[in-house]
């Protein structure tokens, strides 16, 4: 059976994960915090966010006023792009991940964090994956790379080079910058859900800025539990990668001859718009 067709009776076929959003069973407690949560993150990503994504929220009604109902929401979004957000219970399995992204469905908690896990928490929930996200899926050229991407994955999973592929959403869908008339700009989901990497990814001296390139970005390992060390920069807010297959592939092949890069390491052959002086992760080592 091909990775790509999944049977209904497979344990990674979206309908085991799919649920209803419940949007009745939110209490005034959660919208509030997605209250305080918009409110505040609108404040510091202004000036700081490419303008897609704000044009996004305000076509998707996505407001301070209180937790996005999934049914108004999608209503724009299929007319806009074709895509709509399905609720799921947490993180899927990768196969789940990409079959739904190559459908054009994008997965989405459907929980909220408590008033006392403001800051941070471990597990995405429906402020980091419909206001970090699908925003920008109101892009055409964003949506089509999601679609793209979902069906990479699951050519990816066939060819062992799923980690290639996690590399590339980490450092475009949830961590990457953009060049802009006005500057970088942040499009990645993972920054513009959070406050103080918001800051961090544009205005710290500590971490490298480099030129997007493909192949270095999959050969790149990234952090999971701080900011990162270095960011890539695609050369403007809607230019997402192409992912044709029949390139990949070869390069993927490629990339298995060469060795593995740490987060933070340079390249002679980079395009580095701001070298990082290392200094916050080299604070946080010492003070260890």
């Amino acid at each position: 059976m091909s990775i790509g067709t999944l049977s209904e009776t497979d344990k990674d076929h979206p309908r085991h994960y799919l649920r209803d959003q419940g949007f009745a069973d939110y209490t005034p407690e959660d919208h509030a915090t997605w209250a305080t949560l918009a409110r505040r993150q609108r404040d510091v990503l202004r000036g700081r966010i490419c303008d897609s994504f704000l044009e996004g929220l305000d076509a998707l009604g996505i407001s301070d006023e209180g937790i996005p109902d999934f049914r108004v929401m999608n209503a724009r979004l299929r007319e806009a792009t074709g895509w709509e957000v399905v609720a799921v219970p947490g993180l899927v399995p990768d196969i789940t991940f990409f079959t739904l992204l190559a459908e054009r469905k994008f997965p989405a908690g459907y929980w909220i964090r408590k008033p006392e896990q403001i800051d941070y928490i471990e597990e995405p929930d429906i402020f980091h994956d419909v206001f970090g996200h699908v925003p920008l899926i109101m892009q055409q050229v964003y949506a089509d790379y999601l679609e793209a991407y979902g069906k990479a994955g699951l050519e990816a999973a066939r060819h062992g080079t799923l980690h290639r592929l996690a590399r590339l959403y980490w450092y475009t869908v949830e961590f990457g910058l953009a060049r802009t008339e006005q500057g970088l700009r942040i499009v990645g989901a993972g920054i513009a859900s959070s406050p103080s990497e918001t800051v961090f990814s544009l205005e710290s001296e500590s971490p490298n800025r480099v030129g997007f390139d493909l192949g270095r970005v999959m050969r790149t390992n990234y952090r999971i539990d701080d900011f990162q060390e270095t960011y890539f920069v695609l050369d403007s807010p809607d230019s997402w990668p192409v992912l044709d297959l029949e390139e990949l592939i070869p390069l993927w092949r490629e990339l298995d001859l060469e060795n593995d890069l740490a987060p933070g390491d340079l390249l002679e052959s980079d395009v580095i718009l701001h070298r990082g002086d290392g200094s916050y992760h080299a604070a946080k080592r010492d003070a260890a």
